[in-house]
């Protein structure tokens, strides 16, 4: 490690470390749902897009498999049909605030999520530090005319992140913000954040399922935000 990383992330005894939380979309700060549910709800396609879901779920599609085939439903996405979308989306309580109160105590806040990084980046407008998605072809304002449909330029595969991506950002974000690895904050709730939940000191399985909540340091069951980082922030 560069000698100016370890410059940024040492405190002086006593002092209290300042920590990255990193955390999922999917399920987690959305409640019951995903971006591609969301967006296929506003295209009529919602039956098909969880179709596809079960079938990642169960493992019978990898993410650039479910992400070339949900890519293919959604000949009509543009940049206003995200929006709807991301505006009626069932978003946990509290985000804003847990981000704005992460950042007032010095510490970082990042999401990371396999969906697609045009719905996944306008978090950053909530307060996250940065956020980390699939790279999908960009998404048009408008369709002229009906005439141009989405997306105009192939999906690249190399461009779907995976369970181990988010380890690998995960690392990346920690020396961009010098931060240690064991001082990162996982949120998650399913499979996909499995092995980041084993890298991360402290995680919250946030509406998960058993076996998630099993791998979790503490778990959450609700639809504020501020209440899952409660387990962590009062506790430092």
């Amino acid at each position: 490690m560069h000698p100016a990383q370890h410059t940024t992330a040492r405190t002086a005894p006593g002092e209290r470390r300042p920590r990255l939380h990193l955390f999922d979309l999917d399920g987690t700060l959305l409640y019951g749902s995903a971006a591609s549910v969301e967006i296929s709800q506003q295209l009529g396609v919602e039956r098909e897009i969880q179709q596809l879901e079960r079938a990642f779920a169960e493992r019978k599609l990898t993410p650039p498999q479910f992400a070339l085939r949900a890519c293919a439903l959604w000949s009509a996405l543009t940049d206003e049909i995200v929006s709807a979308a991301f505006a009626e989306a069932p978003w946990l309580a509290g985000i804003r605030e847990v981000w704005a109160d992460i950042r007032a105590n010095g510490e970082r806040c990042a999401v990371i999520s396999l969906s697609p990084d045009f719905f996944v980046r306008r978090l950053q407008n909530w307060g996250a530090d940065v956020t980390h998605g699939s790279r999908w072809p960009e998404v048009p304002r408008a369709i002229p005319n009906g005439s141009t449909k989405y997306p105009m330029r192939p999906l690249d595969p190399a461009g779907i992140l995976s369970p181990s991506s988010k380890v690998k950002i995960a690392k990346e974000l920690c020396a961009q913000f010098g931060v240690r690895p064991q001082d990162c904050v996982a949120y998650g709730d399913s499979l996909s954040d499995a092995e980041l939940f084993a890298t991360v000191p402290v995680s919250v399985a946030v509406n998960a399922d058993q076996h998630v909540r099993s791998l979790a340091s503490h778990h959450y069951t609700g639809r504020d935000l501020r209440d899952a980082y409660g387990l962590v922030s009062l506790a430092r």
